[in-house]
């Protein structure tokens, strides 16, 4: 398949048109029906590419796999063909027509709901997209369901191990209520009802005369107790008609600050139809996401617009989107919005009024986001599981809670979250996530870190040790709680102060601040939350001066003094504060790199404290099917490199000044999760002189002509 070539997913319906497939196959053409938009899209098409008819929707019953409960996006493929002219008015294409379905071949999962869609293969989603289309394939239906960016809802996971079962509930809820968009006089009694009942003061006796739906689900959304929110859940949810069970948690589910719980504002200062257009937007905002219409139609954004400017919406509105379709839009509450630009490096566009996102700000962000979702390495994976990361997110040791709007609104008692949140890991996970190390030795890894508590995981260059670490850590907890690992790296000017505890300057004239650094901020948290496990990854522990950047902790971290009774003063010590001790559910994971020769022998005592476990290249068949199977490279060529590498590394295992410590890891062959190998040999060639030959320099420092002759053996004849 040529690297450049371009495939077209057209629709044949827009702006509430009837389906014009007919009369396209009948005429030979493509028609853009919009005179304003897409235009510069359609000059792009060139004679020769090959254009699909589709039409997106959903699907929750009828469907050939298990669901869960959940709606699919299916894209039907109804005709294909090949464009043989471009018209160059934006709007037309001829089209030599050469076969129609009927019915329809319905893909599932990787779909897009715009217009236009230009797919160039380069990956294996789409790859095997333009397959099933073009060439009759078949789709790979289980590879796409636990895909991350779909297993959570689709995967093949027992339902009990599911995250965000939530989200049926809260569907579910919506679509019921709108039911009673021209019966609010009921809603607004029933409300009243349930006001007077759990003393819900900022509805009881305010002249509640209309009610919007938004403000219906914020009843159960607000900053209360769990068990007023289920309660009040239940009675609503009855009152509706909704048949998923209410949920037992609201873990990662933003809620409205309490003084601020109205979405519209008291009868004499509103506009007339104020809470109409928020009936309205509720309505749309289901009706696109379950349509899989294209959402970034002018009604949405120029409706989002008017409504977010309504008096007592603003930021509120994305909370009140995403409550009835989490899985199809974003919220914006303060702690997102700090998670987002903190730590996923987003920028938010706010070019609304009052520093706030437009219509279009808002869906461009929610693509961007949707795109980097189906990275497999990509922080989170879903707008759940995103709202989830920021809830936990831990930006200046500052602890995360869901207070929503008013990052100054403190929301009391924020508490660890259910475990059953968490994606559940084990060393199968370690396995499935691309570790090529045989089962066996992983469980002995994880034995040693159990009865040991410290662990340092030594190996050459390139056998994965980071990435180890921290799967590692993983299956210690049992579950992918991100917020319970804590990573730093050694480096020769990391001091005690920085990595336990010492004293910073604080600005202007007040001085000195004692400052605990990330090892004691990591110690309290553990010591707080006892029935669950911390990790602390050092990478390159041999780099910094350990027995210096520990100090008297060297003592604290062993096994059979991790106890009150065994605790000891600090250097900086606090005044009237206890002395410290390292609690059991602490444990630290360092890594080493052994072909280092800049770095120093590690510290005896250090040595006695840790369990030192030996990571070697790992060029297996397990490496061979994997890369394999992710990244379509044909296993003959693996097995070629394989060769080549052993025998490199035979070489430098023979050679007296090396060793085997020197040798070269599997984690140079594999390629990153989400990078594209088109041609496997210009891949390989460019890591080799990239990536080892620069290694091999700096082994064969004095013999020049050495690593090239290396280098070039592994590139012969290929």
């Amino acid at each position: 398949m040529s690297e450049k070539q371009v495939y077209w997913f057209v629709g044949a319906s827009y702006g509430g048109t009837e389906d014009q497939t007919e009369r396209f196959l009948e005429e030979g053409i493509w028609e853009n029906g919009y005179r304003d938009k897409l235009l510069d899209k359609v000059r792009e098409m060139q004679p020769g590419e090959r254009i699909a008819i589709k039409s997106s929707y959903t699907r929750k019953h009828g469907l050939s796999f298990e669901s869960g409960g959940q709606t699919v996006s299916v894209m039907a493929i109804k005709a294909i063909g090949t464009i043989t002219r471009n018209v160059g008015d934006g709007r037309r294409v001829e089209v030599a027509w050469d076969q129609q379905f009927d019915p329809a071949r319905e893909w599932y999962f990787y779909t897009n709901r715009s217009t236009v869609w230009k797919v160039i293969p380069d990956d294996w989603m789409r790859e095997g997209l333009v397959n099933f289309a073009f060439a009759g394939g078949q789709q790979e239906i289980s590879r796409f369901r636990n895909h991350p960016y779909w297993r959570e809802r689709f995967g093949e996971v027992s339902s009990d191990k599911k995250r965000f079962r939530w989200t049926l509930f809260y569907e579910a809820f919506a679509k019921a209520l709108l039911n009673f968009r021209q019966d609010r006089a009921a809603l607004v009694t029933k409300a009243l009802e349930i006001a007077q009942k759990y003393g819900l003061t900022y509805l009881d006796k305010k002249g509640l005369d209309d009610i919007c739906p938004f403000t219906t689900m914020g009843m159960f959304n607000r900053g209360v107790t769990d068990a007023n929110r289920i309660a009040i859940a239940q009675e609503l949810a009855d009152f509706l008609g909704v048949d998923e069970a209410v949920p037992n948690s609201f873990e990662g589910i933003p809620i409205l600050n309490n003084q601020k719980s109205w979405f519209f504002a008291f009868s004499e200062e509103r506009e007339p139809n104020a809470i109409d257009n928020l009936w309205n937007l509720f309505e749309l905002a289901q009706h696109q996401a379950d349509q899989e219409d294209d959402v970034e139609s002018d009604d949405f954004t120029q409706l989002y617009d008017e409504v977010a400017s309504q008096l007592g919406v603003g930021w509120n509105l994305t909370m009140g989107l995403y409550w009835i379709r989490p899985w199809s839009y974003l919220t914006l509450d303060a702690q997102s919005q700090e998670y987002i630009t903190k730590k996923l490096e987003l920028p938010i566009p706010k070019q609304g009024g009052k520093g706030r996102c437009t219509g279009r700000d808002y869906i461009g962000l929610i693509r961007a986001l949707e795109k980097r979702f189906q990275e497999d390495s990509y922080q989170v994976h879903s707008f759940p599981d995103l709202s989830l990361a920021a809830w936990l997110y831990n930006a200046d040791d500052v602890s995360a809670h869901p207070n929503a709007i008013d990052p100054d609104d403190v929301i009391d008692g924020a508490t660890e979250p259910s475990s059953d949140l968490f994606e559940p890991y084990g060393i199968e996970t370690v396995v499935n996530d691309g570790c090529f190390i045989r089962k066996s030795a992983l469980e002995n890894i994880l034995q040693r870190l159990e009865d040991k508590k410290n662990i340092i995981l030594q190996g050459p260059p390139g056998t994965g040790k980071t990435w180890l670490a921290k799967r590692m850590a993983y299956a210690l907890m049992g579950e992918k709680a991100k917020h319970r690992l804590s990573s730093v790296q050694f480096h020769p000017n990391l001091s005690y102060e920085d990595f336990v505890r010492g004293y910073r300057p604080v600005g202007g004239e007040k001085g000195l601040e004692l400052v605990d650094g990330p090892f004691m901020n990591l110690v309290e948290r553990a010591k707080n939350d006892p029935g669950h496990r911390y990790v602390m990854v050092i990478e390159e522990v041999n780099r910094g001066n350990p027995a210096q950047i520990f100090g008297e902790l060297l003592t604290l971290i062993e096994a059979d003094k991790r106890n009150p009774d065994d605790a000891l003063e600090l250097s900086h010590h606090r005044a009237g504060a206890p002395p410290v001790y390292v609690p059991e559910n602490l444990f630290i994971i360092g890594t080493m790199n052994v072909a280092d020769r800049s770095l120093a022998l590690v510290d005896m005592a250090l040595r006695r404290r840790f369990a030192f476990l030996d990571l070697e290249p790992e060029l297996n068949e397990t490496w061979k099917k994997w890369v394999s199977h992710h990244f379509d490279v044909d296993i003959r060529f693996l097995e070629e490199i394989r060769r080549r590498v052993e025998g490199l590394n035979s070489t430098i295992r023979d050679n007296p000044g090396l060793g085997k410590q020197f040798l070269i890891g599997h984690s140079y062959f594999t390629p990153a999760r989400n990078q594209k190998v088109i041609d496997p040999l210009a891949w390989f060639e460019q890591v080799v002189e990239t990536e080892i030959t620069p290694l091999l320099e700096e082994y064969w420092f004095d013999n020049a002509e050495k690593p090239q002759q290396e280098a070039s053996k592994m590139l012969e004849g290929l």
